[in-house]
């Protein structure tokens, strides 16, 4: 299994909070939670139940007909398992938990008994239909499990230079341009391949980029089907394939009119919330008034969407019938793409500003006699004063909003990034990074 930071976040619950609650592995289909969930079991209990929801055997299921009598329930689960579970050395795993409702209920009572350890994994937890007429319980620890950050990315293809960027990163030199060039390429890559865990198994097995993307595909296959589970109608559907264009087209926000080709309903709206709680999306807000509260001062009818993971961005985005992926990501390698790839890399920087525990907000405002208008690709809060990002994928000259932002709200800004595929330089107080930095800038504002 690949090194997942979700495993060391269950390593804390498990020492602080496992007594108290169960572990909720939340996140989109595919993101590797019961892999992960397995592993961590393998490794630290005598013993572990998992009953996968989604395939269960009938036998099984039956046994959470009645779990009145917990002595009875435990008796009759390990009958009919074949596992012995042992006071305090033992968990179970109760997979694709939003499959079993009452299951999930019934955790209360489970963890109160305080016989063993649970673990759920879930996606689409908070969809309507999967809490109708129960009380969710409010025993559970939730961890976020994302696609696979640049750091487990490097790590699980054999690349041991993360450190090694930190490092350059805390200089602020220069990186030098043929040393630039090499880690923008391998930046690249990760922006082709993704983070979901099987792509990156299908590249470190030296699968080509069509295997890869056939892989991604998939993915994106199965999404539309559970898109359609949830709305038959295709609206939640034509939604999320719509970020990529809306993206592409430059605009402040995303609309969910522009999606279904129709006056946006109410049925829409709850639709769009839906499609917020697959986690299959990442959403950033406009905040009308940059400060450290960033979340008191959003519009609620302004917001961009994002894909939860950059690889599958990639493959939605050259969603074309002419079968030309490999040409493709050998040109975004390369770097030889004929558009301007800027939202490609604003989905990539969205991922690692989420992945470090940052909500999304970005920021418009008027110019002066203009109808335009100014705008922040991303605001992050740090030592009550606000970070201005900007992300480019090559031209680096034009940067009139942040520093016109920078100008409006001096009081308030802590620092200011352009992140690109340029080499590290500064104007002023204006800090010009290459964008597989970016991931050290977040951990620095956090610090």
């Amino acid at each position: 299994m690949f090194r997942r930071k979700a495993y060391d976040l269950l390593l804390d619950w498990k020492k602080n909070y496992s007594n108290k609650y169960a572990a909720m592995l939340e996140g989109a289909r595919r993101v590797g939670k019961s892999t992960i969930a397995e592993e961590f079991a393998k490794n630290n209990y005598k013993s572990y139940i998992k009953v996968d929801f989604a395939n269960v055997r009938s036998d099984v299921l039956e046994v959470f007909d009645d779990i009145a009598s917990l002595d009875v329930f435990f008796l009759r689960l390990q009958t009919a398992t074949g596992t012995t579970l042992y006071r305090g050395e033992s968990v179970i795993i109760f997979d694709e938990i939003q499959r079993a409702p009452k299951v999930r209920q019934a955790i209360k009572y489970l963890v109160a008994d305080g016989r063993y350890n649970y673990i759920e994994t879930g996606s689409l937890i908070s969809i309507k239909k999967n809490v109708k007429d129960i009380v969710i319980p409010s025993e559970e620890y939730f961890i976020q499990v994302y696609p696979m950050d640049y750091e487990e990315f490097l790590e699980a293809i054999g690349n041991d230079t993360y450190n090694v960027l930190r490092e350059l990163y805390r200089t602020n030199k220069s990186v030098g341009e043929k040393l630039n060039r090499k880690l923008m390429r391998d930046f690249r890559i990760y922006m082709a391949v993704g983070g979901m865990p099987q792509a990156v198994d299908a590249y470190v097995e030296g699968g080509d980029f069509k295997k890869i993307d056939n892989v991604k595909r998939g993915i994106l296959k199965l999404y539309e089907e559970d898109f359609y589970k949830i709305d038959n109608s295709g609206r939640l559907s034509r939604m999320y394939n719509s970020i990529p264009g809306q993206l592409s087209m430059n605009k402040k926000r995303y609309v969910i009119s522009a999606a279904t080709g129709k006056r946006i309903t109410r049925k829409d709206k709850e639709i769009f919330s839906e499609l917020l709680d697959s986690k299959t999306v990442l959403i950033s807000y406009n905040t009308t008034d940059p400060n450290v509260s960033l979340s008191q001062a959003i519009d609620q009818e302004h917001y961009k969407m994002y894909l939860s993971d950059t690889g599958l961005f990639t493959s939605l985005l050259f969603n074309s019938a002419d079968k030309m992926h490999t040409s493709i990501y050998s040109k975004l390698l390369s770097d030889t793409l004929d558009t301007n790839l800027g939202y490609l890399y604003e989905n990539a920087a969205a991922q690692i500003i989420t992945a470090s525990g940052n909500r999304l907000f970005y920021h418009t405002w008027k110019k002066e006699n203009s109808i335009h208008a100014y705008e922040i690709d991303f605001l992050v809060a740090s030592r009550a004063k606000i970070v201005p990002i900007e992300i480019k994928s090559s031209d680096v000259n034009t940067h009139k909003s942040i520093t016109e932002f920078s100008k409006k709200y001096s009081g308030k800004v802590l620092k200011q990034f352009l992140f690109s595929q340029k080499d590290v330089r500064h104007m002023e107080q204006l800090m010009f990074k290459p964008i597989y930095m970016l991931p050290f800038a977040m951990e620095d504002l956090l610090e």
